[in-house]
């Protein structure tokens, strides 16, 4: 009887999931999970990525916004995902089409966006689709802020020592094992 309740509520919290998400690779991982639990099998480990704090006390990357190489700097004061102009424009994004309609605080003070969604967003093995981003003006910013609009899909982070650790969810397929990576 407790078996069946558990499972009626973890086919609850997944259907809640589909709604509150839409996400199919969110969705996925939750079915894994809830597999996982009644299998009684532990989850492979999940992928995770290692980033040192640079000399200024910052700790920069380099990711793959839709295939393409990009420099970033973690912003856990950013709400969003930040490009800068010239990084939309080298990864090829529509510019022309894009509305600067949001106000943004930056650290070199008030400036406009524009909302988009990036197809896919890559930290090492750590890889996110559909991610919220704004970009700014041509000019208005020098670095690119990876913000809360990826943190938040990850599993896990948090410093230890001089490292920052992004662990994202366990992999969908158990013959897949990931291990820890350094981005420099």
């Amino acid at each position: 009887m407790i078996r069946f309740l558990l499972v009626l509520i973890m086919l609850a919290g997944t259907a809640g999931a589909v709604v509150a998400y839409g996400d199919p690779d969110q969705i996925a991982r939750a079915s894994h999970k809830v597999s996982h639990i009644f299998r009684g099998q532990t989850a492979t480990p999940p992928p995770a990525v290692q980033i040192p704090r640079g000399q200024g006390g910052e700790f920069a990357l380099r990711a793959k916004i839709n295939g393409v190489a990009a420099p970033m700097v973690i912003d856990t004061g950013a709400t969003s995902v930040v490009l800068t102009w010239e990084t939309a424009k080298a990864i090829g994004l529509p510019l022309e089409m894009l509305e600067y309609d949001v106000d943004l605080e930056t650290a070199g003070g008030h400036t406009k966006a524009a909302r988009l969604t990036l197809d896919r967003l890559a930290v090492g093995h750590l890889v996110e689709k559909s991610v919220p981003a704004l970009v700014v003006q041509r000019g208005q910013m020098k670095t690119n802020l990876l913000g809360m609009s990826f943190l938040d899909r990850l599993e896990s982070w948090g410093v230890r020592a001089d490292k920052l650790m992004l662990t994202g969810y366990p992999e969908l397929q158990s013959s897949h094992r990931r291990s820890r990576t350094a981005i420099d």
